[in-house]
Formats: structure tokens, C-alpha cells, sequence
């Protein structure tokens, strides 16, 4: 009888011990944390924006708004539609969501020269081989404030930051993870 209450309690630790670890307890993809809610700072600059550029990671896909001075605030958020600044225009994205990116830096000089011209506004960067982006589209600017569509393949986590760029320059960054 001890010997059959042994086994037993051995074959019940062992069985504990080849049980894969729940999915909750698992790390966070490459130690991902961001979260898909609204990111936002609030202030603006008359430093203009002079390009967006876009790369691969390992992990995420990155959109890059380069400024020729300080980055303003931003605004960036999932949305049912990327809309033109002041005109409200619906502008479609490829994939199954949309973050709107609102910089609070104007597309245009303080001789209001336009600074920033997409060769094709609904294609700003060639995103076809990204894990993540599917399309990268202008959105305009109103008011000092300029927008970018940025068409996903799910809602993802992102993240937003300022890095200091060249020649006293900023970069403000949008990193989409490619899973949660």
C-alpha cells in the first residue's frame, strides 16, 4: 500500500512537470510591452518636417519623421479612418488597421514654403516587403500640425519616441511591433 501511495505521488509531480507553462506566464514577444492605446504629447514647434522614412527591425517595423530642428508633440492613435488635417477627407490604407500620426510640426517653412512634398502622397515609402506596414500615405497638415496614415496588418503595439537627429534635427519615431 505505501509503495502504490509512492508511485502515485510521483506519477502526479512528474505529470506537473511535463505541462507546458501557461501562455499568460510566457514572455512578451522580444520583450514587447508597449501596448496598442493612444500615445500623445502635447505641444508644437515651428520647426518643419523635412521627410519620413521607414525601416525593418527583428522585431518591429519602424516609421521615422525627420524635423530640421526641435520635434513637436504628437498625437498617435488607432483609427476607423485616416482623415485629412482640417479637411476631415477619408484617405484609405491597406490592412486590417490605421494609426493616424499627428506631429506637431508644420510640413512648411516660416515663409510657408512647402518643406515636405510626397512624390505621391498615397505612397510615401515602398512598404510591400514588410512584415507589419502596409501602407504609408500623407495626410496633409493644418495649422502647424502636420499627418501621417499609416495602414497596418492588425492593431499591434506601438510605441513613440524623439531621437536627436543630424545637424540639430529631430526624429520623431513610430515603432509597430510585428506581433503582440
Amino acid at each position: 500500500m505505501r509503495r502504490t501511495s509512492v508511485l502515485a505521488i510521483l506519477l502526479l509531480v512528474g505529470s506537473f512537470l511535463l505541462v507546458p507553462a501557461s501562455p499568460a506566464g510566457a514572455a512578451p514577444y522580444c520583450g514587447i510591452r508597449w501596448g496598442s492605446l493612444t500615445k500623445s504629447v502635447a505641444w508644437m514647434s515651428p520647426d518643419p518636417v523635412v521627410d519620413v522614412r521607414t525601416g525593418q527591425h527583428t522585431c518591429y517595423d519602424r516609421l521615422v519623421v525627420d524635423v530640421a530642428g526641435d520635434a513637436g508633440g504628437y498625437h498617435v492613435e488607432y483609427v476607423d479612418e485616416v482623415v485629412t488635417d482640417g479637411a476631415g477627407e477619408v484617405i484609405p490604407t491597406r490592412g486590417g488597421a490605421s494609426l493616424q500620426i499627428t506631429v506637431g510640426n508644420p510640413g512648411y517653412n516660416e515663409d510657408y514654403g512647402e518643406t515636405y512634398v510626397p512624390a505621391d502622397p498615397n505612397e510615401l515609402r515602398d512598404v510591400g516587403a514588410y512584415r507589419t506596414f502596409r501602407q504609408v500615405v500623407w495626410a496633409g497638415g493644418f495649422e502647424g500640425y502636420s499627418s501621417i496614415g499609416l495602414g497596418v496588418r492588425a492593431r499591434l503595439p506601438f510605441r513613440v519616441f524623439e531621437l536627436a537627429g543630424p545637424g540639430g534635427g529631430s526624429r520623431l519615431v513610430v515603432d509597430v511591433a510585428h506581433r503582440w
